[in-house]
């Protein structure tokens, strides 16, 4: 063979080999698995809800975040994990259809304006009577809605906007709320009253304030005013409830990471127990209370 193609050869047989060796040392060598909720995303993708095999915050575990004090009628007792309470419930059944038994769930203190102020979030997923907005999407991810609310009135029955009617009425009223709901919304946003609301880092102050004439009324979802009049402020009354403003009704959501790869696995357990039943018993069991009040228009 002449000298040239010997070498040709030579050389190719060395190429092939190298070629050959790195493919095998490829195939056989560990891949990187990484155990984040980054992990989760082929799987959240393609709609595949591993039951109790999610990439949660921590393995086996599902983490679920809500403010202190944690009010009735939503919890019972200041104790998330007694199960009591309309919340606490349905984070136990969102649990529970996710493959998570209740020992599996873990609670986490979360301020409420944290629960969906930009950034990172530790925990799986937040219940804390947080509405489904769009402002609010451009921070975090919201799960299917899983109570439709009304914002509502409550006055002390002494005082001049126990007699309102309409919305009309309540423009010249001394109003509060909690900063950062959506009671303080409809406060500034429908009512438009003569004086500015007083605002309220917790709802316990507002009550305060109601209770010491601070402000005429407060504002408040429906279900809580009925449980301040009946338990904790009896000396008030529910003057009634706003409308919706929209077609589409005021929810509140199960509050996610805005990059989560858990929110349609979370969204679709809402889905199943709406269809199922489960959400409307719960609301009947937890907040009967809640009936129908005046509609101010």
């Amino acid at each position: 063979m002449h000298l040239a193609n010997r070498s040709l050869v030579t050389t190719v047989t060395a190429v092939c080999s190298a070629v050959v060796l790195c493919a095998a040392l490829t195939g056989c060598a560990p891949q990187a698995e990484e155990k984040t909720k980054a992990s989760g995303q082929a799987g959240a993708t393609t709609g595949a809800c591993a039951q109790g095999g999610l990439a949660t915050e921590v393995e086996g575990k599902l983490t679920v975040g809500t403010d202190k004090p944690a009010y009735a009628p939503w919890f019972s007792d200041d104790e998330p994990s007694n199960g009591k309470g309309f919340e606490s419930a349905v984070a136990y059944a969102v649990a529970k259809q996710l493959g998570y038994g209740r020992d599996a769930v873990v609670w986490q203190h979360v301020p409420f304006n944290s629960a969906f102020a930009p950034g990172a979030k530790k925990f799986d997923f937040d219940i804390n009577q947080v509405s489904i907005s769009e402002s609010r999407k451009k921070a975090v991810a919201f799960s299917s809605g899983y109570y439709d609310v009304r914002q509502a009135v409550v006055a002390l029955k002494s005082s001049k906007a126990a007699g309102a009617k309409s919305v009309a009425d309540l423009k010249d009223v001394k109003l509060g709320a909690q900063v950062g709901t959506t009671s303080l919304e409809f406060i500034d946003d429908l009512v438009k009253p003569a004086t500015k609301p007083a605002v309220y880092q917790r709802n316990d102050f507002a009550k305060s304030a109601l209770k010491t004439g601070q402000v005429d009324a407060i504002v408040v979802d429906l279900p809580t005013a009925f449980y301040i009049t009946g338990a904790e402020v009896p000396e008030a009354k529910v003057v009634g409830q706003f409308p919706n403003s929209t077609d589409k009704p005021e929810q509140f959501g199960l509050v996610l990471d805005k990059e989560s790869t858990l929110t349609s696995c979370v969204s679709g357990a809402v889905d199943a127990l709406r269809k199922d039943g489960t959400l409307a018993a719960l609301e009947k069991e937890w907040l009967s209370d809640a009936v129908d009040a005046p509609v101010l228009k």
